[in-house]
């Protein structure tokens, strides 16, 4: 797929991952192709999937969700039923604001926001722990986000 785009395409991803609400006309000016060409190339990424969709990116402690933390899951067995109940359940948590299907000694890795350590503590010991197949868990406070990108250009 990476191979599909050119390097026009490229700056156009990367303008609008810096942002999206640029009009075709400062899109254009920008990468130096007229509006009409890049209002179709954001057209085909689009239809071609490598353009998803589009957000605006949140500050959640401005939210009251300050207090980050990342939970490693370890589940009793890994077998499909109990990979599907512990993702729907997941999905019902709004704690949970990234969850991923890892590789290695844990099964999932999640991203949790909440108000401080009293929420955490209350969302991991009423919430998590009682989840489907939950066996163990580990908690890892981030100190900074050191470098964010909403995606790999290159």
């Amino acid at each position: 797929m990476a191979g599909d785009i050119d390097d026009i395409d490229r700056r156009i991803l990367r303008e609008l991952q810096r942002d999206a609400r640029l009009t075709h006309q400062e899109l254009s000016e920008r990468i130096g192709l007229s509006p009409s060409p890049c209002a179709r190339r954001i057209r085909r990424l689009e239809s071609d999937g490598f353009i998803t969709g589009y957000s605006a990116r949140i500050d959640e402690s401005k939210l009251g969700f300050p207090f980050n933390v990342f939970i490693s899951v370890r589940l009793d067995r890994q077998i499909d039923d109990r990979l599907v109940a512990f993702e729907r359940e997941v999905r019902l948590c709004p704690e949970v604001v990234d969850c991923w299907l890892m590789t290695g000694s844990f099964d999932y890795l999640l991203r949790v926001a909440v108000r401080d350590l009293n929420e955490f503590e209350h969302f991991l010991t009423r919430r998590l722990t009682k989840l489907p197949g939950v066996a163990s868990l580990e908690s890892s406070i981030p100190i900074r986000r050191v470098k964010y990108l909403p995606a790999r250009l290159d």
